[in-house]
């Protein structure tokens, strides 16, 4: 059990020697927003899927999914909504697909999205705006507004919008989303937010947010350490809607409706094991939050007392309690910062005009320091 949050700033993190088969105490992995590292306790879930399988063949299937019923129940947790909500999917898209096909698209031709969102919805938006459907986007930028501006973009014209709750470039969060979820109910308007990059990172409670009708997906990729194959789709409990693209587990029960089939259920032996020990560790979402907090704030600072060009790196002006769990520096040359980097064994990554360092729980801080140390080397070779 982790006794608080500051324990874990200090060099050897206490955190870091459950975590040894990814190193993380002899690395500077610098990508925490996008893929943390797996707690030795993963391993066991990977090993037990393949001993069930060995011992019961096709009989392992009640006891994947009784694991398949623990991740439910850890993304439930964090949505601060019921298990039964819940349905998962080895993907956001895959699950992004049913929820479109879910939608009265002849009626109302029409969707609202940002000008952000990540890769999964904005190429499957594109394509379908290529084969006829109307896509509105909105501007996501001033992030703390976007809500308001998504909002006034809803009428009865409007099949369902979609959009991130803390966007995958900037680490911005969405503001505005209470008014966003009532313009939505107002208009009888399906709402999916994509939660991916506040799951973990940032107290997503929907009953405290007043979210409750939206949809939300997202994954275990990232902030929660599940690794691949592990995404939800949470619907609100009264919702009617029905996929027009269904897999077989949708008979189950009617909660079920956005179920697939048959699947590879290793995802989940790890899933429920690593949220079993976040639980033992007392890694809440509250707690890892003023963690990221403190960790973000550490690399602002450093990077401030770095004598960089503006053109070169700078930081976006974004106030600290409206980040989300990684710094985003803007760059024209982000991509050569990445690489060099990942020649000095630093390792972070970059979207388009910005590089993007992500902290993780098991990081201490000197090791951030030694981070931002590499950075300014880099820096001064490329100025």
């Amino acid at each position: 059990m982790i006794a608080d949050a500051a324990s874990l700033y200090r060099s050897p993190n206490p955190l870091a020697a459950h975590y040894t088969r990814f190193r993380v105490a002899q690395r500077l992995l610098l990508t925490g927003h996008s893929h943390q590292a797996w707690p030795d306790r993963a391993e066991i879930g990977q090993r037990r899927a393949w001993d069930d399988a060995a011992e019961h063949v096709d009989g392992k299937w009640e006891r994947a999914l009784e694991r398949a019923a623990r991740v439910r129940a850890g993304f439930a947790r964090l949505l601060d909504t019921s298990p039964e909500t819940i349905s998962l999917g080895t993907s956001t898209h895959e699950l992004l697909i049913k929820w479109l096909s879910a939608l009265p698209l002849r009626e109302r031709p029409c969707l609202v999205t940002t000008d952000a969102e990540f890769h999964s919805a904005r190429r499957q938006l594109e394509r379908l705006e290529e084969a006829g459907l109307q896509v509105l986007r909105v501007a996501a930028r001033p992030a703390d507004s976007v809500g308001e501006r998504l909002a006034a973009a809803v009428s009865d014209r409007v099949a369902g919008v979609i959009a991130s709750t803390v966007f995958y470039e900037t680490a911005e969060i969405a503001g505005g989303l209470e008014a966003l979820a009532r313009a939505c109910e107002k208009y009888g308007v399906s709402l999916l937010l994509d939660a991916y990059h506040a799951l973990n990172v940032v107290p997503f409670s929907l009953r405290a947010l007043a979210l409750e009708s939206a949809f939300v997906t997202g994954g275990g990729y990232k902030y929660c350490q599940l690794g691949e194959g592990n995404c939800f789709l949470r619907s609100p409990a009264d919702t009617e809607l029905r996929p027009a693209i269904t897999g077989w587990f949708a008979e189950f029960a009617p909660g079920d409706r956005f179920a697939g089939a048959t699947y590879d259920p290793t995802s989940h032996y790890r899933a429920a094991e690593v949220f079993d020990f976040f639980l033992e560790m007392g890694l809440t979402p509250e707690l890892l939050r003023e963690v990221s907090q403190h960790q973000v704030g550490v690399l602002r600072s450093a990077v401030d007392r770095l004598d960089a060009p503006p053109e070169l790196l700078a930081r976006l002006d974004l106030p600290l309690a409206r980040a989300g769990g990684f710094l985003a520096l803007r760059s024209r040359r982000a991509a050569d910062l990445q690489r060099e980097l990942a020649r000095r064994a630093i390792f972070a990554d970059a979207r388009g005009d910005f590089l993007r360092l992500g902290p993780a729980p098991y990081l201490s801080d000197e090791q951030l320091h030694r981070a931002i140390a590499g950075l300014e080397e880099v820096v001064k070779e490329l100025r």
